[in-house]
C-alpha cells in the first residue's frame, strides 16, 4: 500500500479504507512532527499537534478537494494548529536549553573533538534563538523551506500565499538570522578576516 501516491491513499481512505489513511499518516508523521517541533519549540506540544493534525485531517477527508497535494494540505493543518497553540500561550519566549530537541537537527555533523562539539552546540543554540526571535510568519516560512525542504511553490500552498511572497520571506528570515548570529559573534565562513 505504501507504493500508492498520497492522492490515491486519500481516495482509498475516503472510500473507507482505514489502512490507507494509516499509510498516509506514517508517510508524513515525522515531517509533521519536525515542523511542529520547530514551530512550537516543545516536544510534548509537537507530539500533541502532530496527533491532532492527523485527527483533523481524517475528519476532513471529505472536504479535501484535490486542488493541492495531500501533503501540503496536511502541512497547512499542522501549521494552523501550531500557530493557534503559539497564539494561545502567554507572552514570553522560552530560552533554548542544552537538551532542546531541535538541536539534533541543527547540529553540525562530523565534530571531531570535544571543542568542535561544544562550538557546534553553541552555534545550534544560537540558531534556535535566532529562529525564535523571528516573527511567526518568517519563522514558519523559513522552517518549511530551509529545514523541511519544501520548494517555494509547496510552501506557498501550505501558507496560502504566492511563491514570490515565500521567496521574500525566506530571504528576509535568512538576512535577519545572519544578523542575529553575527551580533552574537558567529562570523560566516569566508568573512572571518574581513573587518
Amino acid at each position: 500500500m505504501s507504493k500508492l501516491t498520497d492522492r490515491e491513499l486519500v481516495d482509498a481512505a475516503r472510500a473507507g479504507d482505514s489502512e490507507a489513511f494509516t499509510a498516509l499518516m506514517r508517510r508524513h508523521q515525522r515531517r509533521i512532527y519536525r515542523l511542529a517541533l520547530h514551530l512550537l519549540r516543545d516536544a510534548g506540544e509537537a507530539e500533541d499537534a502532530t496527533q491532532e493534525t492527523f485527527v483533523r485531517a481524517y475528519g476532513a477527508l471529505d472536504r479535501f478537494d484535490g486542488r493541492s497535494e495531500a501533503f501540503t494540505w496536511i502541512y497547512r493543518i499542522a501549521v494552523n494548529l501550531s500557530l493557534n497553540v503559539i497564539r494561545a500561550r502567554r507572552p514570553g519566549r522560552k530560552l533554548v536549553s542544552s537538551d532542546d530537541p531541535r538541536l539534533e537537527g541543527i547540529l553540525i555533523a562530523g565534530a571531531e573533538s570535544p571543542l568542535a562539539d561544544t562550538e557546534s552546540r553553541e552555534l545550534g543554540r544560537a540558531l534556535c534563538e535566532g529562529l525564535d526571535a523571528l516573527s511567526d510568519t518568517l519563522r514558519t516560512t523559513l522552517i518549511l523551506v530551509g529545514v523541511d525542504g519544501l520548494n517555494h511553490a509547496q510552501a506557498g500552498e501550505v501558507l496560502g500565499c504566492p511563491e514570490g511572497t515565500v521567496a521574500w520571506r525566506v530571504h528576509e528570515a535568512r538576512k535577519r538570522l545572519k544578523a542575529f548570529l553575527v551580533q552574537r559573534g558567529f562570523v560566516p565562513k569566508g568573512e572571518e578576516g574581513a573587518a
